[in-house]
């Protein structure tokens, strides 16, 4: 893989002719090439400098805003928070504040034909990104505070990707970069395709999945793309260079859901294989973990120590990085409903976390999302409130201010057509959150 390519031109990652880890070698030596004369510790000494000096502009501009606390103090404050941030311990008490929502100001957006299959929302808030199973595939951009459709990508028939810009199969999964840049999304026809999130202009196709590509997150922080399949591998990709990085093998079912923070790392669901797994990208390693029953078919980090997972044995499990087995257990946590004369548990089909907060949201089928508080250091998980909600919830995201939930709403599950529930509508609901004012708390207890 070779960085500088055109805009456009194919990336795959099996026709490598040397090391997969070429792309990382080429940039390593590249960068030592160009920082010869630096010693390492005058290049931490640089990139300490530039990070704080990026901190202190940006503190001074909010304190400008708020002229409360002296620009001084709030680096510290932040470099505090990145601390706690990366040790998992940083924790946002906002579930006890959280309030039912009216029905009425929860707003639906329809635009898509066939069933919303996952979103994204910009890291500003300000825009969310949609795409679902529409045949001739409409991939859209709403702005969040009035609502508009302001970009529709329609797509084609299998194997016109090249000249309708779109997919020409279901769209499984997106992320989108933490600078809000990059916009990336995945097909049931192996394919993955990145964007200019402002323009929704394509640049690039990434091929080499040899199934359906269900999971992609970027690396917080950087344009390190990791990369899910039903084929049961995990790739990484240099969006930035337009590059293949390496492929990662151990799931023995599709994976299913993928999720990333800022280290160099990703976790992963496994689906009919029952474990759950945390790859360690630079080593080439992974922790395997075990306790649903059934079909594990969403996962979400909620720090960067701890994660959600839902099965359709219709549990949900909360989870420590440094434990086997899940802290917490919700059984039946959407209920149970009546399928040709069996009692099932409803299947959760998605998962979501407030980041470094104690909040979760779970959906299903049942009828309506629910919100979930963390307790006791991750070792509780307390039932807060439903929102009703016809449909099959396919995805669900927080913004990140935490002020509202957007679910993804199909006819359908998003992976196949088990039931059909008539009297949804297939659209993405934007769900305000009322909060009071919400604490902080740096370390929760038994967080660790």
């Amino acid at each position: 893989a070779t960085a500088g390519r055109p805009a456009d031109e194919e990336v795959s990652s099996d026709s490598e002719t040397e090391s997969p880890l070429l792309g990382r070698r080429r940039r390593e030596a590249a960068a030592a090439e160009e920082e010869v004369d630096e010693t390492p510790q005058e290049k931490k000494l640089r990139l300490a400098k530039q990070y704080l000096e990026e901190l202190r502009q940006l503190e001074e501009e909010r304190a400008e805003e708020e002229e409360e606390l002296e620009p001084a103090d709030l680096v510290g404050d932040r470099l505090k928070e990145d601390v706690l941030e990366q040790k998992g311990r940083l924790q946002r008490l906002v579930a006890k504040d959280v309030r039912s929502p009216d029905p009425a100001r929860i707003r639906v957006l329809r635009g898509h034909q066939l069933p919303v299959t996952c979103l994204v929302i910009s890291p500003d808030d300000k825009f969310i990104f949609s795409a679902s199973k529409d045949g001739s595939l409409i991939k859209c951009k709403w702005e969040v505070d009035s609502g508009k459709r302001l970009c529709v990508v329609p797509g084609g028939k299998k194997g016109t990707e090249e000249r309708h810009m779109g997919h020409a199969s279901h769209v499984l999964c997106m992320a989108i970069s933490s600078d809000g840049k990059y916009l990336a999304t995945g097909d049931r026809n192996k394919l993955i395709m990145i964007w200019d999130a402002a323009t929704c202009k394509r640049l690039h196709i990434f091929t080499g999945h040899r199934d359906a590509v269900s999971g992609l997150s970027f690396r917080k922080g950087t344009h390190q793309l990791y990369s899910a399949s039903h084929d049961r591998c995990v790739k990484v990709w240099d969006v930035a260079e337009n590059a293949y990085v390496e492929t990662l093998f151990g799931h023995q079912d599709v994976i299913t859901g993928l999720d990333s923070l800022s280290r160099e790392c990703c976790v992963t669901a496994g689906g009919r294989d029952g474990t759950v797994r945390l790859w360690k990208i630079p080593e080439e390693s992974q922790l395997v973990f075990s306790g649903h029953q059934g079909s594990i078919d969403c996962i979400q980090l909620i720090n960067e120590e701890h994660m959600v997972s839902g099965a359709d044995d219709g549990s949900v499990a909360l989870w420590g990085l440094t434990k086997k087995k899940p802290l917490a257990l919700a059984r039946q946590a959407h209920g149970e409903q009546d399928a040709q004369g069996l009692q099932q548990p409803y299947w959760i089909s998605a998962v979501a976390a407030l980041r470094n907060s104690d909040l979760l949201a779970t959906g299903s089928h049942s009828g309506s999302v629910k919100l979930w508080k963390c307790g006791e250091g991750f070792r509780k998980l307390e039932h807060l409130l439903d929102i009703p909600l016809v449909g099959f919830v396919n995805s669900l995201k927080f913004s990140a201010a935490g002020d509202f939930l957007v679910a993804g709403i199909g006819q359908e599950h998003r992976l196949g057509r088990w039931w059909r529930i008539k009297e949804a509508k297939n659209s993405i609901c934007i769900i305000p959150l009322k909060q009071k004012t919400t604490a902080s708390s740096p370390e929760s207890p038994g967080s660790s």
